[in-house]
């Protein structure tokens, strides 16, 4: 294949990578996107093993079926609640793919006494410095999400300067290897500190914030992409790698504008002390707990209904119930509409993931400032597993570490029907008040097993 065909098939790569880019910037041709996108990657991924430079076939083929097969028993075994955490991963992965790679180019290079010259010496100290740290990384948010680590943030004394100095150290390191490529003190030193350094950026984040960290790490995964392209000549993974980063980049932008904090605040103020108990009860309050008979006469006297989903749906896998009480409150002519808040759940999109695999209408999902508006003239709100972001606390309690983030205004429904395990807090650590709000409901239980008894007692 002559090297002209091979960079058309790039271009085309890479013209299906920006369509499915913009196709899965909605929620109704996102499937469309991913398909494009992959497509995309096999035109790329063919284009690239018929380069002449490829010669050693056995190894390649064998890489080729290990990894399709690991990729389809993640792809099917792994369920919708899952995501996050699996997203985490290969986050990871496509890290360490690229810090891997540009070894092996160095490797080589320095094996063969022909040293790379200053820009491709800086493209593989830049893949070895973001790729490990993208590992290491993800590799920690994986555990907490997996909670395999305590969702907690988890910081090591003098954490801040610690961090400083092995970034500095890591910057030190690659300006060495960059100047010096057979240096192997440096590469050994920079990989290392890398490593390290990856674990004590994501460890002291709380829970809270792992969706802000996830978008992040894929912003870092495709960074250290775009460098390892620079380091082999290969326009389609510049091409690739630069997408992913600047996209990833941008919808971290936009997670932390969701939150109204900045990206340094999310980093580095360690939010989220994970689920403790809600200390308002005792400070003589008490939420009003009631059986799925009392909240079916709720529902009964509704003619709208605002639904709410949170994490606490994606543990207890009960979309499929939401969809079916919906279904049933639509044929008593009740209005229902579903409302997503940007930072629901544990990854970007979580929630219209979910709503989509239930069978969810698109037109029925409102976002926030359309919730909003609707809200004060909504009968109920069900609000299923969704805590830190419809505690009015973020609007009153200056004190608190979610002030200043945006949520839904559940409090100004007539009545809210909170379904929720127990009342402890979120993943934010921040108590709710909505729990002793004289016009709230606790409908407390696993929510699928709850959202069953009420759908049985609405049909009654």
């Amino acid at each position: 294949m002559t090297q002209a065909a091979i960079n058309v098939a790039y271009l085309a790569a890479s013209a299906c990578f920006i369509v499915g880019l913009k196709l899965l910037s909605s929620v109704r041709t996102a499937r469309a996107g991913n398909l494009v996108g992959a497509v995309g990657m096999l035109v790329a991924v063919a284009a690239t093993l018929l380069d002449r430079r490829v010669v050693d076939w056995p190894p390649v083929v064998a890489g080729l079926v290990a990894g399709s097969l690991a990729g389809t028993l993640l792809a099917v075994r792994t369920p919708m609640t899952g995501m996050p955490q699996m997203v985490g991963l290969l986050n990871g992965f496509g890290g360490a793919a690229s810090a891997l790679v540009a070894s092996a180019e160095l490797l080589r290079a320095v094996e063969g006494r022909a040293l790379p010259g200053a820009p491709v010496a800086v493209a593989i100290a830049a893949s070895l410095l973001v790729g490990w740290i993208t590992l290491t990384g993800s590799l920690v948010a994986f555990a907490k999400l997996q909670e395999f680590l305590p969702g907690r943030p988890l910081p090591l004394p003098f954490q801040k300067t610690v961090n400083a100095l092995l970034a500095l150290a890591g910057l030190g390191l690659a300006a060495w290897l960059a100047a010096r490529p057979d240096a192997s003190a440096a590469f050994w030193g920079l990989s290392a500190v890398a490593l390290v350094l990856g674990v004590t950026l994501v460890n002291p984040i709380g829970g809270a914030d792992m969706p802000v960290v996830i978008s992040l790490l894929n912003s870092y995964s495709g960074l250290a992409a775009c460098a390892t392209g620079f380091a082999l000549g290969n326009s389609a993974l510049i091409v690739t790698g630069a997408l992913v980063g600047a996209s990833g980049f941008i919808l971290t932008r936009v997670m932390c504008r969701a939150m109204n904090r900045s990206l340094a605040n999310v980093m580095f103020a360690a939010v989220g002390t994970g689920g403790g108990t809600a200390a308002a009860a005792a400070a003589g309050r008490q939420a009003r707990a009631f059986g799925a008979e009392d909240v079916a006469l709720a529902f009964d006297a509704a003619r709208r209904v605002v639904v709410v989903p949170g994490y606490g749906m994606a543990v207890a896998q009960a979309q499929h119930v939401v969809k079916e009480l919906a279904d049933l409150l639509a044929k008593k002519n009740i209005d229902v509409r579903y409302a997503v808040h940007p930072v629901a759940g544990r990854m970007p999109g979580h929630m219209n993931v979910l709503l989509a695999e239930a069978g969810v209408p698109y037109d029925q999902l409102l976002e926030l400032d359309d919730a909003n508006a609707l809200l004060p003239e909504t009968d109920v709100a069900l609000v299923v597993g969704a805590n830190d972001i419809t505690n009015p606390a973020a609007r009153t309690d200056r004190s608190s570490p979610i002030y200043g983030m945006p949520i839904l205004d559940v409090d100004r429904a007539r009545c809210v029907v909170f379904c929720k395990r127990s009342l402890g807090s979120g993943f934010a650590g921040v108590d709710n008040p909505l729990f002793f709000n004289p016009a709230t409901m606790m409908f407390l239980g696993d929510a699928k097993e709850s959202l069953k008894s009420l759908v049985a007692e609405l049909k009654k």
